[in-house]
């Protein structure tokens, strides 16, 4: 008999021996219930990230619609300090111009030639470009030609629609 023993009724635990099994099924039971739980939330976790990443992914624009050379409008979202100028702010343009792509620089990002009137980097996020479309057949107004009298253009005139006073000065819409 050791020393230890005779003083606390059992052999020391050296670190190395295996434990008795049937002594702790208790244990065992707690473990395989948090495997199970484990499985299922890993389960509702992989279900709900897939519809995060729909709901995240649905406005994404993608670059391969885009070449070199398409013709865009741009967004006036960080242009209206420039814009303003005189007109109410929910009144102005939400796309402005017709602009060709110069080059696709990333995945993201497109090389835009724009005037020198628009203070503004050319290179530009997706998101803030949309491509144009034209116009659908018949939807384009016609610009009728000028009649000539006494050498000055002149355009007849069917009939008033309406009149606005705007700033001190009467705007016709004709037809």
């Amino acid at each position: 008999m050791s020393p230890f023993k005779a003083n606390y009724g059992q052999d020391p635990r050296m670190g190395f021996e295996g434990r008795k099994k049937e002594k702790y099924k208790g244990a065992k039971r707690f473990v395989e219930k948090m495997k199970e739980i484990q499985e299922k939330a890993k389960a509702v976790l992989g279900k709900e990230q897939e519809e995060i990443k729909k709901y995240a992914n649905r406005k994404q624009v993608k670059v391969n619609n885009y070449r070199v050379g398409d013709l865009v409008m741009l967004s006036t979202k960080d242009l209206k300090y420039q814009m303003v100028r005189g007109k109410t702010e929910k009144l102005i343009e939400r796309f402005i111009g017709l602009y060709t792509i110069k080059k696709i620089v990333s995945l993201n990002t497109v090389e835009l030639e724009l005037p020198n009137t628009i203070n503004l980097y050319s290179v530009i996020n997706v998101s803030r470009i949309q491509k144009y479309i034209g116009q659908v057949e018949g939807q384009k107004k016609k610009q009728l030609a000028p009649v000539i009298i006494k050498g000055e253009k002149e355009w007849k005139i069917e009939r008033i629609l309406n009149k606005q006073w705007i700033r001190g000065k009467n705007k016709y819409l004709v037809y």
